[in-house]
């Protein structure tokens, strides 16, 4: 029997399509209706289990220039209908547990209801019981720092010729992100999460990357960004969003069951105009009245962007590079590259 447990108890039948045993995680899910290989080579699922919302999944195959990374993240797929060979041998090939048949429109009002929650997706091998046991088991997503685990080790050249020099911090970021920089005129090398401020103040600018985990207890990642700031121009995006806020003041929380799917409004004040963005994040910034939040999630309020001109830092909680989603950030990304190369 293959099934989806959560550590309430709670289970969900299916049938295996992926790799043979069990994975843990937390259980989240995206309404994006397509991108299913870019969110499961995202570094920001590390650890979490998707649901994807969109009825059938795997429908145009899968190739290597879609991933996002170098590996898989997500931990398990869950999926209402998988459709293969091409998908479902892609996720076997690469040891990722994967379930079909998931009544995944109950499952996620359960979780837009109870929240985002620990949970076991078992392909073959464990008994309910002992399912919902290891479920309960696992640490929570609150408190947890994820990016040593998923930042490069070493630092590399991503694009040798630009017109200006950008470092980007590798807390997770994502090839696109690296791929829309280099097409903006930038020369992008990318750094380890660790590498301190005096170094990357040599650019002309830094990116600060999307990540996996729980902002607060990246103490000194947050001191880093604090010692950068106003020294070089910094754009951060997603946790880079988040490190730059609690750097300046803001606070940062776990959303119940976070912001995922490539369809989510934000305000942005200044223009008055909405965008349709693309995000992928668990915790956001509490929603704030300062005169520096440029953008505003109209869900809830969260603060989805932060202009700070005397700091020379801007920040975004959605993804500009898109990939895949609407293409209404795209302008801000390359707006950021034509800003650096003007000063």
């Amino acid at each position: 029997m293959s099934y989806l447990a959560l550590a309430d108890g709670t289970i969900w039948p299916g049938e295996s399509v992926g790799a043979d045993g069990h994975a843990l995680g937390e259980a989240v899910f995206t309404t994006g209706m397509s991108g299913y290989q870019e969110a499961v080579t995202d570094p920001s699922f590390e650890d979490q289990l998707i649901c994807f919302t969109a009825p059938m999944v795997g429908n145009y195959g899968v190739t290597d220039e879609r991933s996002e990374s170098a590996r898989t993240h997500a931990r398990a797929v869950l999926m209402r209908e998988a459709r293969g060979p091409e998908w479902t041998g892609w996720l076997r090939d690469r040891g990722v547990v994967a379930l079909t048949g998931i009544d995944t429109r109950s499952l996620v009002l359960h979780l837009r209801d109870a929240g985002s929650a620990p949970a076991v997706a078992v392909a073959s091998g464990l008994a309910t019981e002992e399912a919902v046991e290891l479920a309960a088991t696992q640490p929570p997503m609150l408190g947890r720092a994820l990016v040593e685990g998923v930042s490069t080790s070493e630092s590399y050249v991503f694009a040798e010729e630009g017109r200006v020099r950008v470092g980007v911090v590798d807390y997770g970021v994502k090839n696109s992100v690296l791929r829309r920089l280099a097409k903006a005129g930038a020369a992008v090398t990318v750094h380890p999460h660790d590498t301190p401020a005096d170094e990357l103040a040599e650019y002309d600018g830094v990116l600060l990357s999307p990540g996996p985990g729980d902002p607060e207890p990246l103490e000194s990642q947050t001191e880093t960004v604090r010692e950068l700031l106003g020294r070089t121009h910094v754009l951060g995006i997603c946790l880079g969003h988040q490190l730059i806020a609690r750097a300046t003041g803001h606070e940062t929380y776990k959303l119940p069951f976070g912001h995922r799917g490539a369809n989510h409004p934000v305000l942005e004040r200044a223009a008055g105009r909405v965008l349709v963005t693309s995000q992928n994040h668990g915790f956001a910034v509490r929603p704030s009245e300062a005169a520096e939040v440029s953008h505003v999630s109209l869900y809830d309020g969260t603060v989805e962007g932060l202009d700070l001109p005397e700091l020379r830092a801007r920040s975004l909680q959605f993804h500009p590079e898109a990939g895949p989603g609407p293409h209404d950030a795209w302008p801000l990304l390359e707006a950021w590259v034509e800003e650096v190369a003007r000063a």
